[in-house]
């Protein structure tokens, strides 16, 4: 259903891990600046394109034109998450290009962050608690702004005059009743009416239910996934979608993003390759799901050295898990380091024989998984500025039981997040011991790295759905689940020596170094994300706390993960391994059991139990400590740009440029690649 792992982000950005990658040198040069912004709870960084050089002309042409695609569908984004965040994305824009008065002052200043912030979140709510934030200047100074940018463009809407739209506007975005969340979740509330979200308008949860119940087929063996590509509305009193299609919602950046993809078309390296790109301009022209489960079929087929994901794709967005963000990414297979994944995509009929579930959940034969470490060389849509690190798709389990699934590992992200991260002293303040520490600098990028392709190659794509269950059935808890079934396969693996024969790597001290850092993580440091006094919400967070908080109570009587106080400081330490993987193959059994069988009702309770609540005195500790190591808990990225060199009409090479200016990119996306009206 959702297979987008970022756990690395956290042990990266939080606590920023002290090592080299190995081997990666030749990557970086000693000048280059990985981190050129921070505001707010973010920092932007740059990643590098290594290796491009080693592309050929057409190839370098292929990636360019994808990277085109990557970039329209921008507007996308930011309506799906709140359908006025386009009329507030352009306001901001506008006073920021022409206001006239002081820009050297604590207003502006704040002006700018919070201007920064939108960008960062694609809208007005926080990209991971999904709840509504405020700009530091009073709405008063803000319209004093507006007042003093003459000749801004105002993205007014029909019927409004200047006043009108002032005030409209503003109350947007100073008034807390308005939209105060993007996804809700709250148990015992309408998830779907209380969403601000724009993937539903005037409906209800139960409406919803209703709409796609009475669609689907009962006994479908090969269901397609309903309402991925709409927005379902209440009009005349009657619910009904407004697909996005060419000819449809989103229409003039779906054109955009055929145009470009027609001319990748012409380059493909294959035929194979073009038919794929040739069915995914079909699914974008007629929105049918039936062509995207055709299109992704021939995409986990599809072995070129030159890979890209663009579509509706991810779930998160939605409170019910249903229907799907935009998304891009652009990249090409890193030939060495994809070795590693090879090595355990070629295994995968052992794990699964091995896997501690119950047999009849276990998948008697492991189709066509294949498995790669890539470069990455664009971002878009909902993968942008912020960025998955892992990638396992197609989501559609009939798929993925027919055809198989494709698993990358974003190398060249990973290894930007570790550069930026060098010798900021946060790992020294939340590990217990020198000795943990240690570990972890010799082994956890490793260890990062493999947990990533466990969890994306094997642990997303394992098991299987007893005849009958619906993909559907954990509805608003599929996600969180789904994560923590993937991550608890990948922590049972680390640990076994299965590892060390496929020559992964050498030492279990790689498996302590990912069990120390993901309990760590999950019971303690990555609360530096969550506001006080809010309880936690988005689907990885709540995955790696349900592992670490039921290992932690379940393991209470043999004391196999202790609670340590050294000078006022909380600190985990795990005391048996061995145990503790025990503990995760139980868990791992109960949570293939539960996704095999549809039981919302065990899902809904383990979730809520342990991965929901925050302990109030343990995160006020914690967010102290982060506090005083002045460091930001949030982590995206700008984008390299890809200009063509153009010789009698035809390009001759492309290059890449890294900028180092995320006003400037962001800016420059809003006039090259804005292509939606003001309300959609």
């Amino acid at each position: 259903m959702v297979h987008r792992n970022n756990l690395l982000i956290l042990i990266m950005s939080i606590l920023l891990l002290s090592c080299n990658t190995g081997n990666k040198e030749e990557k970086s040069s000693s000048d280059f600046q990985w981190q050129i912004d921070r505001f707010g709870d973010a920092k932007i960084l740059r990643y590098q394109i290594p290796a491009w050089d080693s592309l050929n002309l057409q190839q370098k042409e292929l990636v360019y034109y994808l990277s085109q695609a990557a970039l329209c569908g921008r507007d996308i984004t930011f309506d799906q998450n709140y359908k006025h965040n386009l009329v507030i994305r352009r306001t901001l824009e506008a006073v920021y290009e022409k206001y006239s008065g002081d820009r050297n002052t604590a207003d502006w200043e704040n002006f700018m962050i919070y201007l920064k912030r939108v960008w960062f979140s694609n809208g007005i709510h926080h990209h991971y608690s999904t709840d509504k934030f405020f700009p530091e200047v009073s709405r008063d100074v803000f319209v004093g702004m507006m007042q003093k940018s003459a000749g801004a463009e105002w993205p007014m809407v029909e019927g409004q005059d200047y006043n009108t739209f002032m005030e409209w506007v503003t109350d947007l975005i100073f008034n807390p009743e308005i939209a105060p969340k993007r996804v809700m979740q709250d148990e015992g509330s309408d998830i779907v009416a209380a969403s601000a979200c724009n993937y539903y308008e005037g409906v209800t949860e139960k409406e919803v239910d209703d709409f796609y119940n009475a669609i689907r087929k009962k006994e479908d063996n090969t269901p397609i996934s309903y309402g991925l590509n709409s927005k379902l509305i209440k009009e005349n009193g009657k619910v009904l979608e407004k697909k996005y299609v060419l000819d449809g919602m989103y229409g003039p950046a779906i054109a955009q993003i055929v145009y470009w993809l027609e001319k990748a078309s012409t380059v493909a390296e294959n035929d194979y390759q073009k038919q794929g790109i040739d069915k995914l301009i079909e699914y974008y022209k007629t929105g049918d799901l039936k062509t995207w489960d055709d299109y992704n079929v021939l995409w986990v087929g599809d072995n070129s050295l030159v890979d890209f994901v663009n579509g509706f794709i991810e779930v998160y967005g939605d409170p019910l898990g249903m229907k799907a963000s935009w998304e891009s990414v652009v990249n090409f297979k890193d030939v060495i380091a994809t070795r590693r994944a090879i090595t355990i995509s070629e295994n995968a009929q052992w794990f699964e024989d091995h896997s501690p579930i119950d047999p009849r959940f276990r998948k008697p034969q492991v189709k066509g998984v294949s498995a790669k470490v890539i470069t990455v060389a664009q971002l878009g849509g909902d993968c942008y500025p912020t960025t998955p690190i892992g990638i396992n798709l197609p989501n559609a389990d009939w798929i993925r039981r027919d055809h198989g699934s494709k698993s990358v590992t974003m190398e060249n992200i990973t290894y930007a997040y570790d550069q930026a991260s060098l010798g900021n002293g946060a790992l020294e303040e939340f590990c217990y011991s020198p000795e943990e520490v240690a570990i972890i600098k010799e082994h956890g990028a490793l260890a990062g790295n493999l947990h990533t392709d466990l969890h994306e190659c094997l642990g997303h794509g394992s098991g299987q759905l007893l005849p009958g269950t619906s993909s559907e059935a954990l509805k608003n808890y599929s996600s969180p689940l789904e994560e923590a079934r993937a991550d608890l396969f990948a922590l049972y693996y680390m640990m076994d020596q299965k590892m060390i024969e496929l020559g992964l790597f050498t030492t279990l001290d790689v498996a302590k170094s990912e069990y120390s850092s993901y309990i760590r993580n999950g019971l303690m440091t990555q609360l530096v994300r969550i506001v006080p006094g809010k309880t936690i919400e988005q689907a990885h967070m709540r995955s790696r706390a349900l592992i670490a908080g039921w290992c932690y109570e379940n393991g209470r009587a043999e004391n196999v993960i202790e609670k340590m106080v050294r000078d006022g400081k909380t600190y985990f330490v795990i005391n048996d391994y061995n145990k503790l993987r025990t503990l995760f193959g139980k868990l791992l059994f109960e949570m293939q059991r539960i996704k095999s069988e549809g039981d919302y009702t065990a899902g809904k309770l383990l979730v809520e139990t342990y991965a929901v609540k925050v302990d109030p005195a343990l995160h006020t500790e914690v967010l102290e400590r982060y506090n005083k190591l002045n460091l930001a808990p949030y982590s995206g990225f700008i984008n390299p740009v890809l200009e063509p060199v153009i010789v009698d009409g035809k390009i001759t090479d492309v290059k890449v440029i890294y900028p180092d200016n995320y006003t400037e990119q962001m800016m420059n996306y809003s006039k090259k690649f804005s292509f939606l009206p003001n309300l959609n």
